[in-house]
């Protein structure tokens, strides 16, 4: 949500989605970013809401201005664009004076090619692609079949560093709720854990995605509940080991997160 327009910031916490993203960067022209600042720290947002905030990148002319800003603000994580190097993280904790949680968002080759020592700096808790700078920055298309190796790439380094599954880029667009669903169904087969969104409209589709279908979890309440002590077993014509069973388990235990959110 762009910082400068805070009359939507309750309409972004109430669209469903699990954390709201107020931004300082992309989203704001030069002479509102002062404006915008202000809002974002003012921010008011229920405290059940998680509240990152995407900060201009480092080197930028608001960087500093925005560390600053935002000590004393109700922030429950920063977003750094275009993170390229461990020391643009640690920039952001030595500004602070304090620990504060960062998701390194990759926009370049150049986070590419950093990734795997930038996923392990002490305060990043995740990373999310941005898929469109990326692209612009590569200078490909923004096709699922360019952005291909950098998506798999994220999701390997996420996980070989020990963190939760990645934050695919937007969808851009905001009034075909299948096209929504079908992109952040595919990142959820590459192995992401979530998707940005740049419009409430939006929210319910991915959440769909992202949710097991009931033939899915179906599939895995029958696995689970045949195959439940790990021997091999063949159910339905399909041979049942280990893999197999944990990925039935995961389904299930997705599931049962999900309802338990949802009260």
């Amino acid at each position: 949500m762009p910082g400068d327009r805070p009359e939507r910031f309750g309409k972004a916490a109430d669209s469903g989605a699990d954390t709201v993203i107020l931004d300082l960067e992309d989203g704001v022209v030069p002479e509102k970013k002062a404006a915008a600042r202000d809002a974002v720290v003012r921010h008011g947002l229920r405290s059940g809401v998680p509240v990152w905030v995407r900060i201009n990148a480092h080197g930028s002319l608001w960087f500093a201005d925005d560390i600053a800003a935002l000590r004393a603000a109700r922030v429950d994580a920063v977003m750094l664009p275009k993170t390229e190097e461990v020391a643009e993280v640690e920039a952001i904790a030595a500004a602070f004076g304090r620990s504060i949680p960062v998701v390194a968002l990759i926009e370049t080759a150049a986070g590419i090619a950093g990734l795997a020592k930038t996923l392990r700096a002490e305060n990043v808790i995740g990373a999310a692609f941005g898929s469109l700078d990326y692209a612009l920055d590569l200078g490909c298309d923004p096709l699922w079949e360019t952005l291909l190796f950098a998506r798999s790439e994220i999701v390997l380094r996420s996980r070989v560093a020990g963190l939760p599954a990645p934050i695919d880029g937007v969808c851009t667009a905001t009034g075909d709720a299948e096209l929504v669903r079908q992109d952040a169904a595919a990142a959820a087969g590459l192995g992401f854990g979530g998707k940005l969104a740049i419009h409430p409209r939006q929210v319910a589709a991915i959440a769909a995605a992202f949710r097991p279908s009931d033939a899915d979890l179906a599939w895995a309440q029958e696995i689970v509940s045949l195959a439940g002590d790990g021997k091999p077993v063949k159910v339905s014509g399909q041979m049942v080991d280990r893999p197999v069973l944990e990925r039935a388990r995961r389904i299930v235990r997705s599931f049962d997160a999900l309802r338990r959110s949802q009260g």
